[in-house]
């Protein structure tokens, strides 16, 4: 991903339609999202990516036509369901692989195969990656080996260190 990031404001009616977007892939409204009504938000284009800063802070992307949070919108994060993996399951996940049903230790929230799902470890509960769930939450209780869902963004990746350089 490139460094170099050239940043705009939207137009008022552009930031309408991404939080309207953003607000129906979560399943919540802008309100719970954000504490303004008309929040300031400016894109940065980068080579891979987009990365939308709502009132300075880089909350929203969109990779490869894909709008989610990123791990740093902890308002967002709150919402989304969890899957909790053990901690051998840890270095994988931040390499990018895919969450897989050995490593799973529990769910939270209800969550249908497309969903975004919040990836956390299971000693301190932090944020690891969003992924995109291949199953329901229902079937992956029932899943003891293959692929729950796709690692989509995870700590390490090249937006995660570009984020952290901002």
């Amino acid at each position: 991903m490139s460094e170099a990031m050239r940043r705009r404001f939207l137009r008022e009616k552009e930031a309408a339609q991404l939080l309207e977007e953003f607000s129906k892939k979560l399943k919540v409204t802008a309100q719970q999202l954000l504490d303004t009504k008309k929040p300031n938000i400016e894109v940065a284009e980068t080579l891979n990516a987009k990365i939308f800063f709502v009132n300075d802070k880089p909350f929203i992307t969109n990779i490869k036509d894909i709008l989610l949070p990123t791990l740093l919108f902890e308002k967002a994060l709150i919402l989304l369901p969890k899957i909790t993996v053990n901690m051998g399951a840890v270095p994988y996940i931040c390499n990018g692989a895919d969450i897989m049903a050995p490593g799973i230790v529990k769910t939270e929230g209800n969550f249908s195969a497309n969903d975004f799902v919040l990836v956390i470890d299971e000693r301190h509960q932090k944020p690891l990656a969003i992924a995109i769930a291949l199953e329901d939450s229902q079937a992956t209780h029932n899943l003891k080996h293959g692929k729950i869902a796709k690692n989509i963004h995870y700590v390490g990746d090249s937006l995660w260190n570009l984020l952290k350089k901002t």
